[in-house]
């Protein structure tokens, strides 16, 4: 169906993995540039505390799961998938095939219109960005 290029720079990381999941579900592809700059609201130091015992569980049975990349890309892509209702069968795995995350903008979507999701300021009073989770987690 249709292309959707979406920047998540100053959004809500959860905002934008909704939007990015919603337009997969109905056939387009998706594709999220400057995921790297998306926000995740509340306090830095908790979003980072949780995020390393998350990545700390994956060293205790490292064959097993779960796993949590530190790239910012990987990270979105992640969020979008657990929105997604089964991203292995069926309209999910689907849908999951038609999302693409970059981590800025790439030469060949430059010149393609943007969809950029707004937010309150006072919103994102209290957040950090996934560039600065993932190089402080």
């Amino acid at each position: 169906m249709a292309k959707i290029y979406v920047d998540s720079e100053g959004s809500a990381m959860g905002r934008v993995a909704s939007f990015v999941a919603k337009n997969a579900l109905q056939g387009n592809e998706v594709f999220v540039l400057n995921s790297e700059k998306a926000v995740i609201s509340g306090r830095a130091e908790k979003t980072i505390g949780d995020f390393k015992f998350l990545r700390q569980l994956n060293t205790i049975k490292p064959e097993k799961g779960p796993f949590f990349s530190k790239t910012p890309d990987r990270i979105m892509k992640r969020t979008i998938r657990g929105m997604l209702p089964d991203y292995r069968v069926g309209r999910g795995r689907v849908a999951w095939k038609k999302i693409k995350t970059y981590v800025g903008i790439p030469a060949e979507f430059s010149k393609e219109k943007l969809i950029k999701l707004t937010e309150k300021k006072d919103e994102l009073k209290k957040a950090i960005t996934i560039s600065e989770l993932s190089r402080k987690a």
